[in-house]
């Protein structure tokens, strides 16, 4: 019979992590001569790679709770449909990629349904929901982590975890192109996938390089779009800007072609994020920022505790500053430009930079083998007593 898997996917980080796995299941599938089904909720990572998505999730990668909010009944419609899906389909697996807002919900119900779950890329309870890990370790059947501290967080916990490797580092060396150099007059703005991310961030990192151009005229800037809905915002908003600050640099936009400007910058500014993690494996030295609705900001402070005192996944990650990091107000061109300074060729903290970010690279690196292979051979390897689980009937609620 044919395994049949789910995969869901809810931002572009997740799209590209769950095509991978889904290429590695293929893979395992033929070498075990079994069947394969896969299916879930995705983006064009997902599709691309010929994941049949019952939801396309190109946009649903929101942050805050006013954002949320307005998305409300389209999230919900969205949950609505895929537990019915799941209940009449009934797959051997579902696996869930980070997420946490409408994946822990769904994972409750697939619990219910006796669907075993598994979470690749572990919801970061660790900040901000501790007193939900009783739960998650009921209803996850094993939690397939990327950051080697999760391990720790997670065994004092009911949470199964196994560290598996971060996907990033198979993907960014895959993708390395030994021609490429880094030049040093190229700087690379980074404002988001979003198009939250870059109403709020980009004004402000084009005022700061308006500024910072007559301190560095050797530098040329490029800023490089997830897609063409970005791109074209991001284009927008640097029209708008030369026109009423004349000075301001000429900023070059391209489209899917990040990969090639973290191996060729010197340095960049971007939006705090998966790219941070992406860029220091590429060994591109960054200044990070973000910026939330106000109400979003009151809010997870009630709730939300910085872990290891850093909001940038690196420096979590290193459990120190290796990308300088600013929050709200502080991101503004004068904390920016020192910061910025410090990593260009010649900075008092590029060499230091460069060594921490081949040190985090070293601890996301896989035992063995590539993650996306690890995580994939964890979901086949489904235990016979949960696989039955399928095969049963849903309790009644």
């Amino acid at each position: 019979m044919a395994r049949k898997i789910w995969i869901f996917a809810g931002e572009s980080s997740g799209d590209l992590y769950g095509a991978r796995l889904g290429e590695e299941l293929r893979q395992i599938a033929a070498e075990n001569g079994t069947g394969l089904e896969l299916s879930g909720m995705g983006g064009p990572k997902m599709m691309a790679s010929g994941i049949p998505v019952k939801v396309d999730s190109t946009e649903l990668g929101v942050v805050g709770v006013v954002e949320v909010l307005k998305h409300i009944f389209t999230f919900i419609g969205i949950y609505f449909k895929l537990v019915f899906a799941a209940r009449k389909e009934r797959p051997d697996v579902v696996v869930l990629i980070d997420y946490p807002g409408f994946n822990l919900l769904y994972a409750l119900a697939m619990y219910v349904s006796r669907i075993p779950v598994y979470w690749y890329v572990s919801p970061q309870l660790w900040a901000w929901g501790k007193w939900r890990l009783p739960v998650l370790g009921k209803i996850c059947t094993k939690m397939l982590v990327i950051f080697p501290f999760e391990t720790e967080v997670y065994a004092k916990t009911p949470v199964k975890a196994e560290f598996v490797g971060h996907p990033l580092i198979d993907i960014v060396e895959k993708r390395r192109d030994p021609s490429i150099l880094r030049d040093d007059t190229s700087f690379l703005l980074l404002p988001g996938s979003r198009t939250m991310e870059v109403e709020r961030l980009l004004p402000t990192m084009l005022e700061t390089i308006t500024k910072l151009a007559p301190r560095h005229p050797e530098l040329r800037y490029h800023l490089s779009a997830p897609r063409e809905k970005i791109a074209r915002l991001c284009e927008k908003y640097c029209s708008d800007f030369r026109k009423k600050h004349p000075e301001a640099p000429q900023v070059d936009i391209s489209v899917g072609d990040t990969g090639v400007w973290q191996q060729r910058a010197t340095a960049g500014l971007a939006a705090s994020g998966t790219i941070t993690i992406e860029s220091a494996i590429a060994g591109l030295p960054l200044v990070v920022g973000y910026r939330m609705n106000w109400i979003t900001i009151l809010v997870a402070s009630l709730v939300v505790k910085l872990y290891r005192g850093y909001f940038t996944m690196v420096n979590i990650i290193a459990y120190k500053t290796v990308f300088k990091e600013f929050l709200q107000h502080r991101f503004c061109p004068a904390k920016l430009i020192p910061a910025i300074e410090e990593i260009l060729p010649g900075g008092s903290r590029r060499e230091q930079v460069l060594q921490e970010m081949a040190e985090v690279k070293a601890m996301l690196s896989p035992r063995s083998s590539s993650a996306a292979r690890q995580a994939a051979l964890s979901c086949w390897e489904l235990p016979p007593a949960e696989r039955t689980l399928t095969n049963q009937k849903e309790p009644r609620t």
